[in-house]
């Protein structure tokens, strides 16, 4: 008798830990919005999205500071969209520049955008894809206590690599969502962060402020909850990751 009542107590516990763990898979997406600090009332409208969106602003841009510090007022994460070959411009990496340049760049970028908690690379196909540049950027972030994104340009990206060899907190983007700008192709993409989400746990999602993005996430982002996901933020979804990176869905080569 004693047996079975062991047995008994054993196979109610199963039954009622059941419905626990069959409740516990979370779909959790990330919003990143690029080439932020150009258009004020344009970029504003990104502040105003419902949910914890992330800004990423460019440090050549006409508006970088201010807008910078409307974001942040916002309560928003602020990043430094940092310019990487094929980008141009008196802050932009190239490959052929010594680390001394590269730190004169940075730290003159970090300048212009104020409250930064990390960066992503804007464009940046041939930048990424150097080792010892990507090993030196990781390193001084892990120093400045910044995150990095990994935008996944390129398929010959190192830069995720290195930043986990020194287990500096980061994260890659899964898809964009606006390589092509119609409403329809870019409702269509985030409907593929969303799947990818429930198959694989999380989604990291980029986009621009663009018109048509902006009207489809003002349309379907407050939608988000009713299909199963948790729309969380950058750091959250580091946390979720835990600095691993999964593969990119998207067009990489792309330059952005």
């Amino acid at each position: 008798m004693r047996f079975v009542f062991v047995l008994l107590c054993c196979l109610a516990g199963a039954a009622h830990a059941q419905p626990a763990s069959s409740t516990s898979h979370k779909a959790y997406l990330t919003l990143i919005i690029d080439d932020l600090g150009q258009n004020l009332p344009r970029d504003r409208r990104v502040l105003a999205l419902p949910g914890p969106v992330t800004t990423a602003i460019m440090p050549d841009t006409p508006h970088a500071t201010e807008f910078a510090r409307e974001a942040h007022r916002a309560g928003k994460i602020v990043i430094l969209h940092m310019p990487m070959d094929p980008a141009t411009g008196p802050y932009a990496w190239h490959p052929e520049l010594p680390i001394e340049e590269l730190e004169k760049r940075l730290n003159a970028a970090f300048k212009m955008v104020p409250y930064t908690a990390g960066i992503n690379n804007h464009m940046g196909s041939r930048m990424t894809a150097q080792p010892m540049a990507m090993a030196w950027l990781m390193a001084e972030l892990q120093r400045r206590h910044k995150f990095f994104v990994d935008s996944r340009t390129s398929a010959q990206t190192v830069a995720a690599q290195q930043a986990q060899k020194i287990d500096l907190a980061s994260v890659s983007r899964d898809v964009f969502l606006d390589d092509e700008r119609t409403e329809a192709a870019i409702a269509n993409q985030l409907q593929t962060a969303i799947a990818l989400a429930h198959k694989q746990g999380s989604a990291v999602m980029i986009g621009h402020p663009y018109p048509q993005t902006l009207a489809v996430l003002e349309r379907e982002l407050p939608k988000l909850k009713a299909q199963g996901i948790d729309w969380i933020d950058i750091r959250q979804m580091i946390s979720v990751r835990s600095n691993r990176a999964m593969a990119g869905h998207g067009k990489d080569g792309v330059y952005r």
